[in-house]
């Protein structure tokens, strides 16, 4: 196509020669490296760096992804929370792994994780639930997340009605089908881009016997 329509497959942007990521510059785990990777993306002021792509699939392998926001991660793995009705919810009751993509592009870097998720337990889905804005705890209450609805004046008739039932609460509770989901990875992949796109792709991998190792991969 020609005139204003853009062309995709022209688009190009030219990765920095001069910045890398070696193994010897990798932290010896990989929750500190992704800790120096997100704090340095926090200082660059990118919009929401905690934004990350969450794929799951259905007990039929059918995949769904979408952007949620990071709310924790550790050691133990990396933390969301959601409805456990919604789409990723029913997906990863029936087919427990998911992968998560933070693309942080201003900085030529990703981070792609895949693992094994499970839920938190309500005691930390109660903490945080706690820690979030009041609109957002009325919305929890409100939305049927990922099921069709008649028209926008359902939702928002949704919501009042939740405002009205929780006028006089405080704290609100979360709802019972609402919580958090950790992600433990299997492998965790720091993504570096380069010249000529050949890009710098370190994975830390668990191993059969829970130990990590660290593996170059082709770019």
């Amino acid at each position: 196509m020609t005139g204003d329509t853009p062309v995709p497959a022209a688009m190009r942007n030219e990765y920095a020669a001069d910045v890398g990521l070696s193994e010897a510059g990798l932290a010896g785990d990989w929750h500190t490296q992704f800790h120096r990777w997100f704090a340095e993306a926090v200082a660059a002021g990118l919009p929401e760096p905690n934004a990350m792509v969450v794929g799951t699939a259905d007990a039929a392998g059918r995949p769904s992804g979408r952007t949620v926001l990071l709310k924790g991660y550790g050691p133990e793995g990396f933390v969301f929370f959601t409805n456990h009705d919604s789409r990723k919810g029913v997906e990863v009751a029936v087919n427990p792994w998911a992968s998560l993509v933070f693309p942080w592009f201003p900085m030529q870097r990703q981070v792609v994780v895949a693992g094994r998720i499970e839920r938190v337990d309500r005691a930390e889905t109660e903490a945080y639930f706690a820690s979030r804005p009041r609109g957002s705890q009325l919305g929890a209450w409100a939305s049927t997340q990922s099921r069709v609805i008649p028209d926008r004046a359902a939702l928002d008739a949704a919501y009042r009605a939740a405002a009205e039932r929780f006028a006089d609460v405080e704290p609100i509770p979360p709802p019972p089908h609402w919580g958090g989901l950790r992600v433990r990875p299997q492998t965790v992949e720091f993504w570096q881009g380069r010249a000529s796109r050949l890009h710098d792709r370190l994975r830390f991998r668990r191993t059969d016997g829970g130990g990590w190792v660290v593996e170059r991969l082709a770019p």
